[in-house]
């Protein structure tokens, strides 16, 4: 897809994301994502040999390899969001050979779902598309609700199965928060020695950040915040919500904050939100991709377009998207999948 179709497909916000220059964090002191993003990030790091691997693995498969950019299938709804909402638009899903085919139809970097679903799979794929192996979920069974991320398997199972990392949700600010802190960093630490890569899911839940009104729970700075966190805990890759709006800490009237952070390092700007975000992954050392979001019907490539567009050029390292591709046809699918990844291969297009 050309330059001028991505145009046209943001439509009366071509201008706005494309043209934007931002007079906030300048993008020389970002590590910017580019073919040789593993050499300048991590071989100074404390990761082993086999990690480095692993990651070079995740970055140079599928139709953007060798880019520095990353485009993932995350099938995890099965649990995350129970299987009769997440596959009865298109049952097919409900079989996770079909799950590991749009991966590698639709030309992307990797998979990433359950044990259960790559295990089912594992001899006949594993070598053939790098595995993302999620490690603990939300069930949905339990009533009343509940929200807590609990573990689904363990380390040694994921390396089993041949994947080259694993993944992992901690709900933030939420009540169970520091037991998940405490038990993903435990699992990163091993999957590690093992030489597998580690992406953390950085989400916030709380039921006060929806606050008189408005929900705070993609807002830049505690996202940004949650995104620190996941790095300390040494994340290799950090996938986020792409930020709403700003300003949780100073609406709400928790934690710590600065006056800057909204004036000199933010605007109301979606790129200059995501590219907080990005900075608090140690400027971008530890790779940010940002979800695709659930599936809107018509607006679904569009809408994969902008976020893809904002991601790169806030200067992040890619797009997770899952829903807005499986929950299709597989033909359009594929076509969302490859529009997404035309945005990171498109030379035109570069940091704010």
């Amino acid at each position: 897809m050309s330059y001028n179709n991505i145009q046209s497909l943001l439509g009366k916000d071509a201008e706005h994301l494309l043209g934007y220059k931002t007079d906030k964090i300048d993008k020389s002191r970002l590590h910017k994502p580019g073919p040789d993003f593993i050499d300048q990030t991590w071989l100074g790091s404390n990761r082993n040999i086999q990690t480095i691997r692993s990651l070079t693995t995740l970055f140079n498969h599928g139709r953007l390899s060798g880019s520095g950019y990353l485009s993932i299938l995350p099938v995890d709804q099965g649990i995350e969001h129970a299987a009769g909402a997440s596959f009865a638009p298109n049952a097919d899903y409900f079989d996770p050979e079909n799950i590991v085919k749009l991966a590698m139809e639709g030309g992307c970097n990797a998979v990433a779902s359950t044990y259960g679903v790559l295990a089912s799979v594992a001899r006949k794929y594993a070598h053939k598309i790098p595995f993302v192996v999620k490690i603990n979920h939300n069930e949905l069974l339990t009533y009343p609700g509940k929200y807590d991320q609990i573990s689904f398997g363990t380390i040694d199972s994921a390396w089993d199965m041949g994947a080259v990392a694993v993944g992992a949700t901690i709900y933030f600010g939420h009540e169970n928060s520091s037991r998940q802190i405490v038990e993903i960093a435990k699992a990163f630490e091993y999957a590690h020695q093992l030489g597998m890569a580690t992406i953390l899911w950085c989400y916030v839940r709380n039921s006060a950040f929806k606050h008189e009104g408005t929900d705070y729970h993609a807002s830049a700075d505690i996202t940004a915040q949650a995104n620190h966190i996941g790095v300390t805990i040494q994340a290799d890759i950090i996938k986020q919500k792409l930020p709403t709006n700003n300003g949780a800490y100073k609406a709400i009237g928790f934690g710590k904050t600065h006056d800057k952070v909204y004036s000199e390092l933010s605007s109301d700007h979606p790129i200059d939100l995501c590219r907080y975000q990005v900075a608090n992954c140690y400027m971008g050392r530890a790779g940010l991709i940002n979800s695709g979001g659930a599936s809107g019907g018509d607006s679904d490539l569009s809408d994969a377009v902008a976020t893809a567009v904002i991601n790169k050029r806030a200067g992040g390292t890619g797009l997770i998207l899952g829903r807005k591709a499986f929950q299709r046809p597989v033909k359009e699918g594929i076509e969302l999948l490859n529009a997404v990844q035309d945005v990171y291969l498109c030379k035109d297009i570069d940091l704010a």
